[in-house]
């Protein structure tokens, strides 16, 4: 009898082992509980290529980005930013900088407040403003705040304005400085 004892005794434990088996706990697996106002990436002394069809058309340079992540993503220059656009030699041939800006990942543009600074390195005219757009898929810039374009002659001032991203042509919003026109053209 005692053997037939330890017969029934082990199809009780086999269903008893399985049952703690599958009944063992998981071990909780922590995950990063990012807020909505602290970055979900931060990275000092970046560099970004941004290419089309394997041309590199800009570079972007900042001593610090932050990336936020959400509905709406959006990378942040806290400490500003520098952007070399090249054309299709890969030569500079505009700069944009500023003392902070956004890039809005979705819709493709950068905002740029402080000091922001346009330059086209070809023609060696400057645009020195407070605010500015930059909308990638268009490939223009624009201000709606007070402006300075510096050329090799002159000085306009203006209360905005909007150019093509190599600042080559741009329409000012109610110019003034000295300006040269051409008897012909009055």
């Amino acid at each position: 009898m005692k053997n037939l004892g330890s017969w029934l005794i082990v199809p009780l434990l086999i269903p008893l082992l399985i049952f703690y088996a599958c009944n063992k706990k998981t071990e909780v697996v922590e995950t990063i509980d990012i807020q909505e106002n602290e970055p979900a990436m931060s990275a000092r002394n970046i560099e970004v290529l941004f290419s089309d069809s394997g041309r590199i058309e800009a570079r972007l340079t900042s001593p610090l980005l932050n990336r936020y992540v959400g509905e709406n993503p959006y990378l942040e220059f806290p400490k500003g930013f520098k952007i070399f656009l090249f054309d299709s030699i890969r030569r500079p041939s505009s700069t944009i900088s500023g003392n902070r800006g956004m890039r809005r990942e979705f819709a493709r543009t950068m905002e740029a407040w402080g000091n922001v600074i346009v330059r086209n390195e070809l023609k060696k005219e400057q645009l020195n403003t407070e605010h500015l757009i930059w909308d990638e898929n268009k490939h223009m810039i624009w201000s709606d705040v007070r402006v300075k374009i510096t050329t090799a002659d002159k000085v306009l001032y203006g209360d905005g304005m909007y150019s093509n991203e190599a600042f080559t042509e741009y329409t000012i919003k109610n110019p003034t400085g000295q300006m040269t026109v051409k008897k012909d053209s009055i």
